[in-house]
């Protein structure tokens, strides 16, 4: 089993999360985070003077998927989520030694 994290911009949220229940991915949990990647934020004039965003508002999306869903699964959210603009956010997999669904007990792929 795997973990996929992504981190994205927060009005592609709900993109996301309607691609991913169409492609049979419903099951999810989402925060809402503040962040910057290697740029260090952005830099924008308005009405005349100089505004840094040094710390932006993100959305953190994790899933826990069988190892041959990584690739749809991420494949979902990158096509989705990508506008090809800075900020678009990244994602990352790590992998997942065990579940257990507390209601029932059951462990591994049946607690998915």
């Amino acid at each position: 089993m795997k973990k996929i994290e992504a981190v994205i911009k927060p009005d592609m949220f709900s993109y996301v999360k309607a691609a991913l229940g169409k492609a049979g991915f419903p099951s999810l949990t989402a925060y809402d985070v503040k962040g910057r990647g290697k740029q260090s934020g952005i830099i924008e004039t308005v009405s005349g003077k100089t505004v840094r965003a040094d710390i932006l508002p993100k959305t953190k999306i994790e899933i826990i998927v069988e190892d041959d869903d990584v690739k749809e699964v991420t494949d979902v959210i990158a096509k989705t989520a990508g506008t090809g603009t800075i900020g678009d956010g990244k994602i990352f997999i790590s992998t997942i030694d065990d579940v257990i669904r507390i209601r029932t007990g059951e462990r591994g792929s049946n607690a998915i």
